[in-house]
């Protein structure tokens, strides 16, 4: 695509940012207010400026493309520091705030999360956080519909998790090291104990995230996923996988890191094991993250802080 005359305009950005979160023109003109066939006007005025192919447009809406994914995170940039001028110089309130959040099923992620928003300060605010599958939070982040994305490496799923990064142009940055725990309701006999073993989860239902159709091990979010159990049962959210642990007595292993607060009925029990969870934040390689995604892991810090585990970076 040759590049056009003329310059960006804020406008511009702000209508491109609606396209890519709404996954379709029509419904980011509806937005904006505008008639569809100006969103999309603006949109390829857009590509001829940049020179650049943004968006891949199908029946089923638009996506974004390579150079999209990379545009869209400095047209948030852009306009998150024209905000703060705004605010700073022209007395203006401030807009609503933006943020995407893709991690794994953790009690931590929430409770930063919930301390994000409470401190925001904004009397609106338009924030998402999806708890998900693997290989999902690896596509949100890749497509920009989410800012960052938490998630766990080990030495077996490393390599494979690694290689998926690097060919998706994006970046692996560690917060901190577990000790593996099992997560089991205060009613169940283990719950008692200072430690557990393998042995001592013998004929208990093992309670794991399903990975739908990337199933398989290196995708999944426990450690000893290869290892084989009488009783297992695939949830897809952490509610469903709470009630199970006090229903069927089931458990499922983890950081050891929960809030009381949010989850008062479940307990963390040290597992007797010679791995090591390591669990970090994925961005794209080349976006720097926005004022609000670095608020955001400043929470996260500061929750798993409270727990007593070395950061690390």
């Amino acid at each position: 695509m040759a590049q056009g005359s003329g310059g960006l305009t804020l406008q511009h950005l702000r209508y491109f940012i609606d396209v890519a979160a709404e996954g379709s023109i029509s419904a980011a003109a509806d937005l904006r207010y505008v008639a569809q066939p100006t969103m999309s006007a603006a949109m390829k005025e857009l590509e001829s400026r940049v020179g650049r192919t943004l968006l891949t447009r199908s029946a089923r809406g638009v996506g974004l493309t390579a150079d999209g994914a990379e545009f869209l995170g400095y047209a948030r940039q852009v306009l998150e520091q024209v905000e703060l001028l705004e605010q700073r110089y022209l007395g203006r309130p401030p807009s609503r705030r933006l943020l995407g959040i893709s991690t794994q099923h953790y009690s931590f992620a929430v409770d930063a999360f919930v301390r994000m928003v409470r401190a925001s300060g904004a009397a609106q605010y338009e924030f998402a956080l999806r708890e998900t599958r693997t290989w999902d939070i690896i596509d949100d982040v890749r497509t920009l519909r989410s800012e960052l994305g938490i998630l766990y490496r080990n030495d077996f799923n490393r390599k494979v998790i690694d290689r998926l990064l690097r060919d998706n142009a994006l970046s692996f940055h560690p917060l901190f090291v577990a000790e593996p725990h099992i997560f089991v309701s205060r009613k169940n006999p283990l719950a008692a104990r200072e430690r557990a073993t393998l042995a001592d989860l013998e004929g208990l239902p093992r309670l794991t995230f399903d990975q739908g159709a990337n199933n398989a091990f290196y995708f999944a979010e426990e450690i000893l996923s290869t290892s084989s159990s009488d009783q297992e049962i695939r949830v897809s959210d952490r509610a469903t996988i709470f009630n199970l642990m006090i229903g069927l007595n089931g458990y499922t292993i983890s950081t050891g890191i929960i809030s009381d607060q949010l989850d008062p009925e479940i307990v963390a029990i040290p597992l007797e094991v010679d791995e090591r969870i390591e669990i970090g934040w994925i961005d794209h390689a080349s976006i720097p993250l926005t004022d609000q995604a670095q608020r955001y892991l400043a929470e996260v810090r500061t929750v798993v802080a409270g727990f007593g585990v070395a950061l690390l970076g």
